[in-house]
């Protein structure tokens, strides 16, 4: 398999405290690999790495070879990485469907002058946009109302508003912050066929998740935190019977 994504010896430190301690993993194209680990294990501290939004003090992090270290949020953003929040970070006075479009600015085609005066191109850039947001509203099953004020819907619903403006970037990988938190069971079964169906566009993805019978069930590969060090790195089936594992995160008493 082709590897997307490489992170060798990342660490980060904030002041004298060890954010994350040599940590090294990889993405492969169209993979779902899960990141877990205690709170505090450093694991979204490593998506903000990634991402941009902190700057790693040693390490590299490559994506298809090219070093992602020193980019702003915006650079990476346009190399092809989206992501989603720990806690949602949508725009809750625009509506649903503005929200979406917002997501879509990276590859709108338009400038400032086609913007002011509302040439034809604009008008084209503006429709295609519109559509891709409705698309991707449909695809990830959103049932509220598209026009209202995004603040107003139920949480889980804005959580698939989320994920519907970062597809809108066209993402090659996706990283995903707790997409289960604060969601039912019902809600969580959905959020499984949603990641398959994402996954199946060729769409690499990545999630911290405290829901082990999600991460379980939906990862290929599992990467377990602890002290923002990587303790294990391996198939579900295998990280679960990690003696590591067990006793610093599962819990003593589980069992394979």
């Amino acid at each position: 398999m082709t590897t997307l994504l490489s992170v060798s010896d990342l660490r980060l430190s904030f002041g004298g405290l060890l954010a994350i301690d040599g940590l090294t993993f990889s993405v492969n194209e169209a993979e779902v690999v899960s990141v877990i680990g205690p709170n505090g294990a450093g694991k979204t501290s490593a998506f903000n790495c990634v991402t941009g939004f902190y700057r790693p003090t040693a390490g590299q992090i490559m994506l298809r070879g090219r070093s992602l270290r020193g980019l702003r949020p915006s650079a990476v953003a346009a190399l092809g990485v989206a992501r989603t929040f720990q806690n949602l970070r949508l725009f809750g006075e625009l509506s649903v469907l503005d929200n979406v479009r917002a997501g879509a600015h990276l590859w709108l085609r338009q400038n400032v002058l086609d913007a002011l005066l509302h040439t034809p191109r604009y008008r084209r850039s503006e429709r295609e946009c519109t559509e891709q947001a409705h698309h991707w509203l449909d695809f990830v099953g959103l049932r509220g109302d598209r026009y209202g004020e995004a603040r107003h819907l139920p949480y889980g619903e804005q959580r698939r508003v989320e994920i519907a403006r970062a597809l809108a970037r066209r993402p090659d990988l996706l990283l995903l912050d707790e997409p289960a938190a604060g969601l039912n069971h019902g809600e969580k079964t959905e959020l499984l066929d949603l990641i398959r169906r994402i996954q199946a566009l060729g769409v690499a993805i990545v999630l911290i998740e405290h829901d082990m019978g999600l991460v379980m069930e939906v990862s290929e590969r599992v990467v377990v935190l602890n002290f923002g060090k990587e303790i294990a790195d391996g198939r579900p089936e295998d990280v679960r019977r990690d003696p590591a594992v067990i006793e610093a995160y599962l819990g003593s008493d589980t069992h394979a």
